[in-house]
């Protein structure tokens, strides 16, 4: 009996965050950065833009990679029925968090894992309620300037520094909130037939 190979995995992203998450799990896995146009559509929930946006992402890099296994995730903050993208610079990040402190802020980790070989896909939104601690100013500016956090929503870089800005963090998965859900991917994973770990991985290959 012939065993067919594992298809390539390929994470349709260009942020450093979810390639260093990605890479945790030890599978070889390749880069390749979707262009697509992330802004949300009018009326569209965070829920929605999320999900969208993962699937759009997966699907622009299977189009151009068939036979592979596509993993695309987007993430989207809101609070006070607004949605918050990634500032850009330190101006727009400190408005960021002056907004949001003292106030219960929900990220949406979507995940979508498509399967080139089949059409399959799998989807699924990680939500993570975060409470911002009452920090003044001066505090806010000495955290942006140590991490400078302009590629992440909100600028809340919880694996770092970020963390002093939280209050409390409800979730379940630990790693959504940095911006890829291990815990829902690994079961994508397993579900489309990939071995965890696979035999003789070490990680990223590009």
């Amino acid at each position: 009996m012939t065993v067919q190979p594992p298809p390539p995995l390929i994470l349709a992203s260009g942020s450093r965050y979810r390639r260093e998450l990605l890479a945790r799990l030890r599978l070889p896995f390749s880069v390749d950065v979707p262009d697509i146009d992330e802004t949300p559509a009018l009326g569209e929930t965070p829920h929605d833009t999320s999900l969208r946006l993962a699937r759009q992402k997966a699907q622009a890099v299977a189009d151009r990679q068939p036979g592979a296994l596509i993993i695309g995730s987007d993430q989207v903050a809101t609070f006070e029925g607004r949605q918050i993208g990634k500032p850009g610079n330190f101006e727009n990040a400190m408005t960021q968090l002056r907004d949001m402190r003292g106030k219960i802020v929900e990220f949406h980790s979507a995940l979508c894992v498509f399967d080139a070989r089949n059409g399959e896909s799998q989807a699924r939104d990680v939500v993570t309620r975060v409470k911002f601690r009452n920090l003044p100013d001066d505090v806010l500016a000495a955290y942006l300037l140590a991490e400078t956090p302009y590629d992440c929503a909100g600028a809340a870089k919880s694996e770092g520094l970020g963390i002093m800005l939280l209050d409390t963090i409800e979730n379940d998965d630990p790693t959504a909130l940095i911006g890829l859900p291990l815990i829902a991917l690994t079961t994508m994973l397993m579900h489309a037939g990939i071995s965890l770990p696979g035999p003789g991985a070490t990680g990223a290959t590009a």
